[in-house]
């Protein structure tokens, strides 16, 4: 047929991705920029990093105080500039018990992400760098992650159960978790706290499930973990490597410089120009897709002289 659709081949859903040979990649992204930044690089999947989400929206830090509305609101805004790209949200603790849980979920998948991080640290939660964390009883975590699967409406949404504990009460029993969230039902699995390429490669090789870790900028000099490469860990088993600070960590340091150059144009009443620390406005439009809006202005803006 002439006005047959051209074939285009299915799309891999973010739970075949995970289960892939191949390690997927997660920039971690947290608002518009980040996104399409992501996303115009070709990432086929992102996670939502929660420290990000609350400095860029609160100026705050990842201690608990962002909340579920401030969480789906970023999260909505993100999904809908992904330009197909999968989102991770980052659920916390689910913001309660299990009940909580379930509303957590329900309206994170309805924001338009395709999977959601639970962890079971003890509410307010930390972020996974910072001292001073606590977790739940694994029986706890359990009826969370239960609630959660119950709670998608998609069989596709991914509910991926991170778990603190290796931190707080050791590798043994980070395992031992690892393997009751897995076997509740939870389709990946993260430590936040495996510091050695041996600790590393040795949850990926004793949980029954997908595994993701962390790496990236400045998580060495917070946590003391082995940095390795995507390559190392998918030849220890890992499933997923998250970079939750690579696009945050360098936006506050590009900031740093360039409101170091204006105090300093202030300062010495000089002009500023450095363009090596800014995109041009064309780089910009181009990355928020102006042409797209003014081709549809041409469409469907009428009536005006």
């Amino acid at each position: 047929m002439d006005d047959a659709l051209p074939f285009r081949p299915a799309r891999p859903s973010l739970r075949d991705l995970i289960r892939s040979d191949e390690i997927l990649p997660l920039p971690g992204v947290f608002n518009g920029y980040s996104v399409r930044l992501a996303a115009s690089a070709g990432f086929l999947a992102a996670c939502v990093t929660g420290s990000g989400v609350s400095e860029n929206r609160l100026g705050m830090p990842d201690v608990g105080i962002l909340d579920l509305t401030e969480n789906v609101a970023s999260t909505r805004a993100m999904a809908a500039v992904a330009d197909g790209m999968y989102l991770i949200a980052d659920g916390d603790t689910g913001y309660g018990n299990a009940i909580n849980v379930q509303y957590t979920v329900a309206r994170l998948e309805e924001a338009g992400a395709s999977g959601v991080m639970l962890e079971d640290q003890v509410a307010p939660k930390r972020c996974g760098h910072m001292a001073g964390k606590e977790v739940i009883d694994a029986e706890e975590m359990l009826g969370k992650i239960e609630a959660a699967l119950a709670a998608r409406r998609s069989d596709e949404f991914v509910i991926e159960a991170r778990t603190d504990s290796g931190a707080v009460l050791g590798l043994e029993e980070s395992i031992r978790r690892a393997n009751l969230y897995a076997a509740a039902g939870a389709d990946l699995i993260i430590e936040d706290a495996l510091l050695t390429r041996e600790h590393i490669a040795r949850f990926a090789g004793e949980v029954r499930a997908p595994v993701a870790v962390n790496m990236g900028f400045g998580i060495r000099a917070l946590t003391g973990v082995e940095l390795l490469s995507a390559a190392e860990l998918q030849a220890l088993g890992v499933a997923v490597v998250g970079y939750p600070r690579v696009l945050s960590a360098a936006a506050v340091r590009g900031m740093q410089q360039s409101i170091e150059v204006l105090r300093q144009s202030l300062r010495d009443g000089t002009v500023i120009e450095r363009p090596d620390l800014v995109a041009s406005a064309e780089e910009t439009n181009s990355l928020m897709r102006l042409e797209e809006i003014y081709a549809a202005e041409q469409n469907y803006v009428r009536g005006r002289k």
